[in-house]
């Protein structure tokens, strides 16, 4: 799979993150939340990123 960065929150790797693939998904990099009361399925996670991202990818018309 192949990812372009399309948004972050810093320019060093480990900060939240939105990516798109090669094949027309989104992938998350950011925090594991705790705490939740969720039972999330095997093989999903949950991935907590700030709303500022989100806001920066759509500012530079990313997506």
């Amino acid at each position: 799979m192949r990812l372009t960065k399309l948004a972050t929150t810093c320019e060093n790797g480990d900060c939240p993150t939105l990516y798109a693939t090669d094949k027309g998904t989104l992938i998350v990099q950011g925090g594991v939340p705790t705490g939740h009361g969720l039972d999330v399925p095997e093989g999903e996670a949950l991935v907590e990123i700030p709303m500022d991202l989100i806001r920066k990818a759509i500012r530079d018309q990313r997506i």
